[in-house]
């Protein structure tokens, strides 16, 4: 057996039977092993692609995403989505083949320090110079990538040892010595925790993304249910609770709701769970839960107490920590039913829920594209978004129910993503239904992969909001610069029915209300891929906080007290 055989035999074992990946000189010898191997390759039409389209794959299904580059370019076209999963904690390895072992340090044809360039936004990577250690190598980077505080891996593989034999396949792993994630919460920690429970009268649960990748919302929602609690969500963690629900406060930040942003600010007991409180959560930190005692459960001991303040740390695993914490409050009968706090959440709540409501106008808007979209899909849906206003129209005023059908760039808040996210997803979760959001500008980063879902039959919608300016940029340009539009109209754009149409895609232009609402369902029944370029009113304005503002000081959210 060679390396990239036994490359090819492990990722089979460990349930990867399908990666993205783009051929190139040094990992011809790899490719050629892969053209007589069970392993269901995805090819892209750029590196970066592969990269999120394992991304996505691995948030909709909760596997490891796999994705494959060559050398150089081929490596380096990785980095932007090996830096998305990083920020966004997905579990995600990374193969790129490098020059011969003897030409390293060269400078020889598309060599790069891939390990080097990569070190900082890869949970670890390696470079593997001896093939009898690729099975071992394989296994210990699938666990790393998994579990703890999930990641990216990188392994780097030169072109000699994929095609050197091995002396026999050990199906082992690496003594990963001082890798031990905690978690179980400590116990103090946790009687801390359900004693503070016990003496608030105005708790608050601030659910992350880190819960639905430790598969804790069912723990999530019977904890709030128990303790009588509302859940405010950040933009990774939403579709942990039903957001149709009266007790969720949606998405709380610079782009969450205003009764969100007030009523997580007015609570006395914050319960942040597998968040990091980052900067477009917490708005003004001076300004953020002043008077609540916080209690903050994280896998990452790192992400504790980094940018809030926290009275009751608890490192452990979502899960188990929140199962520990039940168990106390249930064996001691406990069940808060804090009427007074509940009826008051309630109500702000309902009152201050956005109204998707809109002048009738020439122009299309983005909340009439919201609705109609809403109104045909279901919950078991898995919705991509892009990155900038589409992404914030969605992430603000769309309701999400299940986790994992909810896939956005947030930390890295990267262009491009949501395209091929979806052919990700769709690949892992081919019988569900998958809907990519984009705006115009992030779309053109990626199209080039039309050819990749049309090639491979990846049938999915993929939705254009197409206002021709880069949006979000744009909006902070007319509220924030004196509406100095510096290089944010994007002029000539292609006509994007045409471009589909050249790869084969049936494609369609809409420009009035109930268009997207028919367009969908007729896409949905096709079962092939559809482009739907949505055509909106370029001047319309998401609700935000102003940068470097309290959460509390929203501008532009119309509710139903009038506010």
């Amino acid at each position: 057996m060679k390396g990239g055989q036994a490359l090819i035999k492990s990722l089979i074992n460990l349930g990867a039977d399908t990666v993205f990946g783009y051929p190139g000189g040094q990992v011809i010898p790899l490719y050629d092993m892969i053209y007589d191997s069970d392993l269901n390759h995805i090819l892209v039409r750029h590196e970066q692609c592969a990269a999120h389209a394992a991304d996505g794959f691995a948030r909709a299904s909760g596997k490891v995403g796999v994705c494959i580059a060559t050398s150089g370019p081929g490596a380096t076209n990785l980095v932007t989505g090996l830096s998305t999963s990083y920020m966004d904690s997905t579990p995600v390895i990374a193969i790129t083949g490098q020059v011969p072992g003897h030409l390293i340090g060269n400078d020889a044809f598309q060599e790069s320090d891939i390990i080097g360039i990569t070190m900082p936004i890869t949970k670890h990577n390696i470079q593997i110079n001896n093939q009898n250690m690729i099975p071992a190598y394989i296994n210990s980077a699938f666990e790393i990538a998994s579990t703890g505080r999930p990641g990216p891996v990188l392994i780097d593989i030169p072109k000699n040892i994929q095609e050197a034999e091995l002396d026999e396949y050990n199906d082992g792993k690496i003594n990963l010595e001082g890798y031990k994630p905690t978690k179980k919460g400590h116990k103090m920690q946790i009687k801390r925790a359900y004693e503070t429970i016990l003496k608030s009268e105005k708790i608050v649960i601030l659910a992350g993304g880190g819960i639905i990748l430790a598969n804790a919302t069912n723990e999530l929602n019977k904890l709030a249910k128990l303790i009588s609690a509302p859940v405010a969500t950040t933009l990774m963690g939403k579709g942990i609770i039903d957001e149709s629900d009266e007790s969720s406060l949606g998405m709380i930040g610079m782009h969450g709701r205003r009764a969100s942003n007030n009523l997580v600010n007015e609570c006395d007991c914050l319960i942040a769970i597998g968040c990091r409180f980052s900067d477009r959560t917490t708005g003004k930190l001076d300004e953020f839960i002043p008077d609540a005692k916080v209690i903050h459960i994280d896998i990452d001991p790192a992400e504790i107490g980094k940018n809030v303040n926290v009275d009751i740390p608890i490192v452990g695993d979502a899960k188990i920590v929140l199962e520990s914490l039940i168990k106390l409050l249930e064996s001691k009968k406990i069940n808060k039913s804090n009427l007074p706090w509940v009826n008051y959440y309630k109500t702000k709540n309902k009152k201050g829920r956005p109204q998707i409501s809109f002048e009738d106008d020439e122009l299309l808007k983005p909340q009439q594209v919201l609705k109609e979209l809403s109104e045909v899909i279901n919950k078991d849906t898995i919705i991509t978004t892009d990155v900038g206003q589409n992404q914030m129209w969605m992430a603000y005023a769309f309701k999400s129910s299940k986790p994992r059908t909810f896939i956005s760039s947030g930390g890295a808040g990267t262009m491009g993503f949501g395209f091929p996210a979806a052919m990700g997803a769709k690949v892992a979760l081919p019988e569900s239904d998958v809907v990519s959001v984009c705006g115009d500008g992030g779309f053109l980063m990626s199209c080039q992969d039309l050819a990749t879902v049309k090639e491979e039959d990846i049938p999915f919608i993929t939705c254009i909001l197409n206002n021709n300016y880069l949006g979000m940029v744009a909006q902070w340009q007319r509220l924030f610069y004196n509406e100095r539009m510096s290089h944010t109209y994007l002029g000539t754009t292609p006509d994007f029915v045409k471009l589909g149409e050249a790869f084969g895609i049936n494609s369609e232009r809409i420009e009035k209300v109930g268009e997207t609402k028919e367009a969908l369902k007729k896409a949905l029944k096709t079962g092939e891929h559809t482009l739907l370029e949505i055509v909106i009113d370029p001047n319309e304005l998401l609700p935000m906080v102003p940068p470097g503002e309290g959460i509390n000081n929203i501008v532009g959210e119309k509710s139903e007290d009038g506010d």
